[in-house]
């Protein structure tokens, strides 16, 4: 897989892509033929780092196999070399927003590593449990639904 070389596609009205061809600068912290990781400008928690494929692509859901492997096998990789760029470090959050109800803002799929230091380091997640409002019926109808769609 690592010998695996995407054809690049660039957006026009893409910033990532703009940061793919060098028209706006970034703090590269790992390149290769698959992706590229940089510094976000927003710093969530120091060290926060982006990771997008070196082709245009949406989203997830616009992922194929190939292009998956290739470059979800590298997290690890870059998020180990960011937790070790400082012992402070404890934690790391790796987030991927799809669309913009999830919160995606550029529309060149990125996953965040945020670099967690303690649980007051201003970067917070709420999962709210709403299990009182769900039967075994309703989680059963909702894993047919999910289900039906893997199969074949």
């Amino acid at each position: 897989m690592d010998k695996m070389t995407l054809e690049p596609h660039y957006a026009d009205d893409c910033v990532f892509c703009k940061i793919l061809t060098g028209d706006i600068p970034s703090y590269t912290v790992y390149e290769d033929n698959i992706v590229k990781a940089f510094l976000d400008i927003s710093q969530g928690t120091p060290g926060h780092t982006l990771v997008i494929p070196k082709t245009h692509v949406k989203d997830i859901f616009a992922y194929d196999a190939d292009l998956a492997a290739a470059v979800f096998s590298r997290i690890p990789k870059i998020a180990r070399a960011v937790k070790a760029a400082d012992p402070r470090i404890v934690g790391m959050n790796i987030l991927n927003n799809n669309g913009a109800v999830a919160y995606q803002s550029v529309f060149h799929s990125h996953i965040h590593l945020v670099p967690r230091y303690t649980d007051q380091d201003d970067f917070k997640m709420i999962f709210k449990d709403n299990a009182a409002n769900y039967t075994p019926d309703d989680y059963t109808a909702i894993q047919t639904k999910i289900s039906a769609q893997l199969e074949g």
